[in-house]
C-alpha cells in the first residue's frame, strides 16, 4: 500500500511538473513574440517605392530607404505621417497600430505613389 502511494505521489509530481514547465515556456513564447514587433520595409528606387502596395498586421513597423540618387518624401494622403526629404540610404520608419487603408506619396515627385494596408 505505501509502494502505491508513493508511486501515486511521483505520478502528481510529474504531472505537475509537466504542467509547470508547459505553461513556462507558453510565457516565454508569448513573451518573445510580443518583444519583436513586426517590421517591413519599401525601398525607394527609379522614382517609385517597392513594393507599390503593401499588406501588414496592426502594430507592424514599416520602414522606407531611399535607394535613388535624389531626395524623396513620404506623406499620408490625410497627412497621419510625414518624412522629412531623405537623402541617399537614409530611412523613415512609421508603426501602423490601425486597420485600414494608408494611400501616400512623394511630396516632391507627387506621381510617385504607394499604399500600406493595414488588416
Amino acid at each position: 500500500m505505501t509502494e502505491r502511494i508513493q508511486k501515486a505521489g511521483r505520478i502528481a509530481a510529474i504531472a505537475l511538473a509537466s504542467t509547470l514547465v508547459i505553461g513556462g515556456s507558453a510565457d516565454v513564447l508569448a513573451q518573445a513574440e510580443t518583444a519583436t514587433p513586426a517590421t517591413a520595409e519599401v525601398k525607394i528606387d527609379n522614382f517609385s517605392f517597392g513594393p507599390v502596395l503593401l499588406t501588414v498586421a496592426p502594430g507592424t513597423k514599416v520602414t522606407w530607404m531611399n535607394r535613388d540618387d535624389i531626395p524623396h518624401t513620404i506623406v499620408a494622403d490625410d497627412k497621419t505621417f510625414k518624412s522629412r526629404a531623405l537623402d541617399t540610404d537614409e530611412t523613415f520608419s512609421y508603426t501602423f497600430d490601425k486597420p485600414g487603408t494608408y494611400p501616400y506619396f512623394c511630396s516632391i515627385h507627387p506621381h510617385m505613389t504607394g499604399t500600406v494596408v493595414v488588416k
